[in-house]
């Protein structure tokens, strides 16, 4: 991915985590976008399908928190990609995916479906083709998110919104702040690719809404 941004400095508020999860968001990008180029989008995998003996719709948002572990968007045609944890390094930065096809929850924040942010982060792409969130950028409202839960359920989402922002000016806490329901933010690499740096200058944010949750069967 190409590089994103942030100030890496230590807040003595709320807003520590927040900050650093920029500035790590920040660092996934550089990292991958030191060996990106620009390529052709890949065929879609087929669209996710699942087993469910009820639908709920709590739409207040207040589900227990239960660790997610797969995430599908049909729409872009990803089905039941693995989800990795994400913590602090000790430098005080948030850790990235290892795999560029998987993506991952920054667990110090709400787990999807819990009240606030919850926030999934993945790469764009690589010097081997596109990665998981490629063509995230190509979401529109109403487009569905599901994320798989530990305990056997799934909490769905809704886009709302999808914008495109300058790295210098990344609105964190926007992204990773509470708004007073259950949001899921998605987050990657964007915008232009600078070839002589190997990052591209933008991050794009897929915002989405909670809307329900599957109870799976067993």
């Amino acid at each position: 991915m190409g590089s994103w941004t942030g100030e890496h400095r230590r807040l003595p508020t709320r807003w520590l985590l927040v900050s650093l999860a920029l500035v790590a968001v920040g660092l996934a990008c550089l990292v991958a976008g030191l060996q990106s180029r620009r390529v052709a989008l890949s065929a879609p995998v087929s669209a996710p399908s699942r087993h469910a003996s009820s639908v709920g719709t709590a739409l207040s948002g207040i589900l227990a928190r239960s660790i997610p572990i797969s995430l599908s968007i049909p729409a872009i045609g990803l089905s039941n990609v693995p989800l990795g944890e994400l913590g602090l390094n000790l430098d005080g930065t948030v850790q990235v995916p290892t795999n560029v096809q998987d993506a991952g929850w920054y667990r110090l924040g709400p787990a999807p479906g819990q009240l606030g942010s919850a926030v999934i982060l993945g790469h764009v792409d690589s010097h081997e083709g596109p990665a998981v969130f490629f063509n995230l950028r190509s979401l529109v409202p109403g487009s569905l998110i599901e994320v798989a839960l530990a305990d056997g359920s799934a909490a769905r989402f809704t886009v709302t919104s999808v914008a495109i922002y300058d790295k210098a000016t990344f609105p964190s806490r926007l992204v990773y702040g509470p708004h007073g329901d259950a949001e899921l933010q998605l987050v990657t690499c964007g915008g232009t690719f600078d070839p002589s740096t190997g990052s591209y200058l933008s991050n794009v944010v897929v915002y989405s809404s909670f809307s329900g949750v599957t109870r799976g069967v067993g």
